[in-house]
């Protein structure tokens, strides 16, 4: 039986077409969106304006132009944040 991938819960927009993903696991990772940005539809994410209209639709991340990308793969093709404690 197929386990259903983590929510996603928040989305934020990085440099280098990247994006910070907040799952409802509590894990924050960070997905490389560059291996998508090709052709007509995704080639649309180049533009840095248009790479920043990201949102969260349903349980997934969307673009102003409908481009999404599936949650399963957000999730397993995505890198634990290393995210530093502020120090005291």
């Amino acid at each position: 039986m197929a386990m259903l991938s983590p929510k996603v819960m928040d989305v934020a927009p990085l440099i280098g077409y990247k994006l910070m993903l907040s799952f409802d696991t509590g894990e924050q990772r960070i997905f490389d969106v560059t291996p998508y940005i090709s052709g007509d539809w995704f080639g649309k994410l180049k533009d840095e304006v248009f790479f920043n209209t990201v949102r969260i639709v349903g349980n997934t991340i969307e673009w102003a132009d409908g481009q999404d990308i599936a949650p399963h793969e957000l999730y397993e093709d995505s890198v634990l944040a290393q995210i530093t404690e502020p120090k005291i």
